[in-house]
């Protein structure tokens, strides 16, 4: 049985994810979709035309993953396509932010990323994807977005360092590092703290990062960058001082924001 698996399925980007996987994957037997939020995920299952299989899971909690465990262990699919997409992050001084929000980034951007990596990888063919979402957050630390941006920089490391490790098995990895999306992500972040004000221009359309995330993963990019500002910011990280940057930064966030 050849399937996809999605996690962070029940919104946003996870859920864009399954819906254009459902349209671009021809041979796959099933959609595995992960979330906490059940109902979400069934509602969205009725606009796919592949069966799909849900998981109720809190990425964070370990006792969660044991019907996944057991459906892998005595299913033994072949995993050809692999979305890390739960994840959530939270604006706003670290200081401000609670201890459990700040480790709660760090279990589920991170920990749950790696666990859920390490649980697929073996059952994934060769010409199989595994996608893990990090974002621009991730190439540059970022003031009042401390702990997110930090996460999210491990998920980019890890995910170029597997991407060599995995090459010669033939499972391509590609780190998917969009700028701000239009979803739901805000509304989570924004309960400490609000975000620097100009990240609200440079929105984008969660159809249009799935669709370029997924066309570079196959044709097997390392890392998979939505819009001209996203790719610019990229490249001024590579040419100027962080010091700097992180200096102008400071100052247009307590200028604007």
């Amino acid at each position: 049985m050849k399937i996809a698996v999605i996690t962070g399925a029940s919104s946003g980007m996870g859920q864009e994810f399954a819906a254009q996987i459902n349209q671009k994957c021809l041979g796959l037997d099933e959609i595995w979709l992960i979330a906490r939020r059940k109902e979400l995920m069934e509602e969205g299952a009725k606009e796919l035309t592949l069966p799909v299989r849900v998981f109720a899971m809190d990425l964070s909690d370990d006792p969660s993953y044991a019907e996944l465990i057991y459906a892998l262990e005595t299913e033994k699919p072949q995993v050809r396509v692999a979305v890390n997409c739960a994840g959530y992050g939270k604006t706003g001084p670290f200081s401000d932010i609670s201890i459990e929000d700040n480790l709660g980034m760090i279990d589920v951007n991170c920990r749950a990323l790696t666990k859920m990596s390490c649980l697929l990888l073996p059952y994934m063919p060769q010409r199989s994807y595994l996608i893990q979402v990090a974002s621009v957050a991730g190439i540059l630390p970022q003031p009042n977005f401390a702990v997110y941006a930090a996460s999210k920089a491990y998920v980019l490391s890890l995910s170029r360092a597997l991407r060599e490790e995995l090459r010669p098995k033939g499972i391509s990895v590609t780190a998917v590092c969009p700028g701000p999306v239009a979803t739901d992500f805000f509304a989570i972040a924004e309960e400490t703290g609000s975000p620097f004000a100009l990240k609200k221009y440079f929105m984008a359309k969660k159809e249009k990062v799935v669709a370029l995330a997924l066309k570079d993963a196959f044709r097997k990019k390392d890392v998979s960058v939505y819009g001209i500002s996203m790719k610019a910011l990229r490249l001024l990280v590579k040419t100027v001082p962080q010091k700097m940057i992180l200096y102008v930064y400071a100052k247009l966030y307590r200028n604007v924001s």
